[in-house]
Order: structure tokens, then sequence, then C-alpha cells
């Protein structure tokens, strides 16, 4: 499928989506918004598709609003402004519960929306000169949609420190409040976000990854109690699963699984 804003292929049993907007350092629009929930649904459709890599093209990650999108925004009326609200919202949605691993590689500035996607990916690496944060409050606009998810992820405390100051991190500073995985040097970042992704394709179950995604996701919306009995239910339908019964079997027998 071919769109305008955004590449997508897919190699082996990753799908790479690339936000491709370079001259606009990649910066989000409605048309983006949209492509990236196709291609998130294309892939999550796929079965050979295991894991899925989210990257941009030229120099930055994603710079966040375009300035035209902006600029439209202001002349929507409320109806206009809450249904493009909702889009967004969706394409967060449906990045964090989506049922593949997606791997943010950031070889860029990851600002304002562009850093809201770093957050929702599960796995995140970046570059050491990339600068993180979200600058909403600089415009006089707020990070709502994504301060859900920030605070789940890194903590209420480091949530309101970038988001109250819209301050811009470093990769280190970053890697450090939990934001991104790991720093890799810019020389190495592709190859290395390649393995992580082989890795994952030919050494674990999809299905287990599909469900322990599902289990964190939900964790902090029940009590303990419920959680636990969540979980419990989980390790039966696992059990049961096929994944499991020939991943045991490769194990007791001492045999390499190839998933």
């Amino acid at each position: 499928m071919t769109f305008e804003h955004i590449l997508y292929n897919v190699t082996g049993r990753v799908a790479t989506v690339t936000l491709h907007r370079p001259e606009k350092r990649n910066a989000l629009n409605g048309t983006m918004v949209a492509e990236l929930q196709t291609a998130f649904s294309i892939a999550e459709k796929d079965t050979n598709v295991k894991v899925i890599i989210l990257k941009g093209s030229g120099e930055a990650f994603c710079a966040g609003a375009d300035l035209e999108y902006l600029q439209q925004l202001q002349k929507n009326t409320r109806e206009e402004n809450l249904a493009d609200s909702r889009s967004l919202m969706q394409l967060m949605q449906q990045i964090y519960y989506h049922d593949k691993v997606i791997i943010a590689q950031v070889e860029g500035h990851a600002i304002a929306g562009g850093c809201g996607l770093v957050t929702l990916c599960d796995l995140s690496y970046a570059v050491p000169d990339a600068l993180l944060g979200y600058t909403e409050v600089k415009i006089g606009f707020i990070p709502a949609l994504v301060s859900v998810f920030l605070v789940r992820k890194i903590g209420e405390g480091r949530a309101r420190d970038l988001l109250l100051t819209g301050r811009l991190i470093s990769a280190q500073h970053a890697e450090y409040y939990g934001l991104v995985n790991q720093v890799v040097p810019a020389t190495e970042i592709a190859e290395y976000v390649a393995k992580i992704a082989e890795d994952l394709c030919s050494g674990t179950s999809a299905n287990s990854l599909k469900v322990t995604k599902k289990l964190i996701a939900g964790v902090l919306d029940v009590s303990l109690e419920q959680a636990l009995e969540e979980a419990a239910q989980r390790n039966v339908e696992t059990r049961e699963h096929a994944d499991c019964q020939r991943g045991i079997q490769a194990f007791l027998t001492r045999e390499k699984m190839k998933w």
C-alpha cells in the first residue's frame, strides 16, 4: 500500500513504519495520523509480522505537530477539534494496546507529539544527540492525551517535571527517567534495533508477547486482587495454548525452539 507521509515495509517478520516528511522534520498532521492508524492495523492483521519498528526519515524522529496543522486547529469548530483529538487518541490507544511489540528507533529529536509516540512504544532506543520533551505548555497548549500514558510509564513526579516545564532533555536523561530503554551510538542503532527485533521474533512466543502486553496494560486499571485474578486466568489460558505446550516440550527435551 502506498502512503503520502509514511513508509511501510516488511522484512522477514519485522514491519517498519517510517515517518516520512523529512522536509517538515516528520511533523504530524491529520493525514499522517490517519496513515499511521492504517499501517498499524495492517501490521496487526498480518500473521507473518511479529515486531514493528517505528522510526523517522532524515534528521528528526518527529518534531510534533505541523505548523499548518496548528493553524487549522485555530479555525476549527469545537466539534472539529474534538473529532481531531479523538483521532489522535485512537492512534495512541492503538499503539499502546497493539498485539505486536512496537519498538521506537529514535535517531533524532522527538518533541511534543513526537515524544508522545516514543512514550507509547513498548521499547525505545535513542541516539546520544537526540533531545526529547513535551513542549506543549510553551505554546499555550497542553499535553493532555500523552499525560495519561506518561504517568503510567515513568511515574507522577517525573511526568510533572517534563510536562509542566516543557523542557527538552537529553537521550541520557530520558534513559535515566525510563522514557527510553537505552542510548545507542548513531552508527550502531539500526543494527542494534534490528537485533532486538530479530531476537523477539526468533526467541519468544507471539502469543506470550501479546498476553504479557495485555497484562501490563491492564494492571493499573483494577485493584490488586482483580489484577491477581486476571493474572491467574491468563496463566490458565496460556498453559492451554499450543505455544506453551510446544515450548515446554522443547525445554524438557532440550531442543531449540523455533518461534
